[in-house]
């Protein structure tokens, strides 16, 4: 079977939908007519995705904060990880916080980050990032 053949076949009959939508059916649908209401994604679906928000939130950070790339592996995995939960839009309002990464003051950045609403929110998440940020 010509498979490259069936996906432009399947793309012109069945659209293809970068946000989830209510198919005719009215299930839940995404992509080029994937009900993942009663099929989901795989793992190997899961972890594709991941690995390209990853790569978006490091690139977001990247371009973002000057200081990002000299942070050691550990900081910056605290920050993709602030990204990826917040977005870029909300970190951008811990304003306290991201001053006190720009100047390398660790002890403070991270007292920043669990004074905050956020942090009340997610728990044991902030508390655990608070210490990936001061002990780097």
């Amino acid at each position: 079977m010509n498979k490259e053949k069936l996906i432009e076949e399947l793309k012109r009959d069945e659209g293809v939908e970068l946000r989830p939508y209510k198919c005719s059916a009215g299930f839940l649908t995404l992509g080029v007519g994937r009900n993942i209401e009663e099929r989901g994604i795989t793992m190997d679906e899961s972890d594709y995705l991941l690995a390209n928000d990853i790569t978006i939130c490091e690139e977001e950070a990247a371009r973002v904060f000057k200081w990002f790339a000299d942070l050691t592996d550990v900081r910056q995995r605290a920050i993709i990880n602030m990204i990826f939960n917040l977005g870029l839009t909300k970190l951008l309002n811990f304003k306290n916080f991201l001053a006190a990464m720009a100047a390398e003051d660790y002890e403070t950045a991270g007292k920043e980050m669990l004074d905050s609403r956020w942090a009340r929110q997610v728990g044991n998440r902030a508390d655990r990032l608070e210490q990936m940020i001061v002990n780097g």
